[in-house]
Parts: structure tokens; C-alpha cells; sequence
């Protein structure tokens, strides 16, 4: 009933707070479809996850925005968020007291997204279940690849690109 990528992002978001994956599961996924045909409401989530994911490296700048313009894709695309079996109105919620979090420069603290759809629920109960991890367990703080994940990644693919680009601008 509900994409895959949309199943593992809720299991990195709740089960291993691995808020990088999440980005990278979801956004992989709205990008299958073209530009014109996206659906909005995937970014919405995906600046969740990369909210977060400042928030706990002590980024508010970089938390806030995420968070404030993932509360606004959110109240905007509400129907699309219940389709997904959250609670549109309670996420907004969360969101809104996140942001004030932030702009209080507090101290990361783990959230789980408000599931209403039981069935969706107990499927990711049994993946929690069936990997040996707890549903909704607080992040592991300590845990640098965790926490500073995005500097971890390989980058070389990126900057050959940007390196492309370059040369393609001072030819032109």
C-alpha cells in the first residue's frame, strides 16, 4: 500500500534516527518520476529528516530553515500527509514546537512522526521487530558516524561533476 522508500525512511527515522538515509531513500524516490510529475509532499518529509539531522550536529540555522519550510510543505499538502497514514495537523504541530526548539538553540531530542494508520503501524512494528531494533528508540548521540554522517559519505562522483561544470563554463 505504501512505497518502500516511504517504509524505510520511517524505519531510519524511528529505528536507527539515521536522518541522512532518510534524505537519501525518499529523495531517490521523488526523483524517479519527472520534474513536472513530483509530488511535493516527499520534500516536505525529507526536510524533516535533514532538520533533524542539523539540530542533533547543533546546526539551528540550518535546522530552522529546514524545519519552518518543512512545516509550511506540510500544512500546505495535508491530504497528501493523511494519505500516508500520518496525522497531518499533529505533525504541523510537532513541527511548530520544533522550530521554537531550535530558535531557543536546544538541545536535539529524538521525535517520531504521528502514525494514525494501525496497519502501517504494526508493519513497522514487525520490520523494527525482524531487525532486532526498538521502534522509536532515543538516537545514540555519541554515535559520530551517526551524528556526522554526511561528512563519512563519497563525495567523488559530486565534486567531478562540479570539476565538469567548471571547465564547460570557461570554455563557453
Amino acid at each position: 500500500m505504501y512505497p518502500k522508500a516511504y517504509l524505510d525512511y520511517l524505519y531510519h527515522f524511528h529505528c536507527d534516527r539515521d536522518y541522512f538515509e532518510c534524505h537519501e531513500v525518499l529523495e531517490e524516490y521523488w526523483k524517479e518520476k519527472d520534474a513536472s510529475e513530483r509530488e511535493v509532499h516527499w520534500v516536505g518529509l525529507i526536510q524533516i529528516a535533514v532538520g533533524l539531522y542539523h539540530q542533533r550536529r547543533g546546526n539551528y540555522k540550518g535546522a530552522l530553515r529546514m524545519l519552518q519550510n518543512a512545516s509550511r510543505v506540510i500544512r500546505s499538502e495535508s491530504a497528501a500527509i493523511t494519505t500516508l497514514g500520518l496525522d497531518s495537523g499533529q505533525l504541523v504541530k510537532l513541527l511548530e514546537e520544533r522550530v521554537e526548539y531550535v530558535k531557543k538553540q536546544e538541545p536535539y531530542m529524538s521525535m517520531n512522526l504521528p502514525i494514525v494508520d494501525s496497519n502501517l503501524q504494526l508493519s513497522c512494528d514487525a520490520m523494527a521487530k525482524s531487525e532486532g531494533v526498538v521502534w522509536g528508540a532515543a538516537s545514540d548521540l555519541h554515535d559520530g558516524s551517526l551524528v556526522n554522517r554526511h561528512t563519512l559519505r563519497d563525495r567523488s562522483d559530486v565534486i567531478a561533476e562540479r570539476q565538469r561544470q567548471l571547465k564547460l563554463r570557461k570554455r563557453g
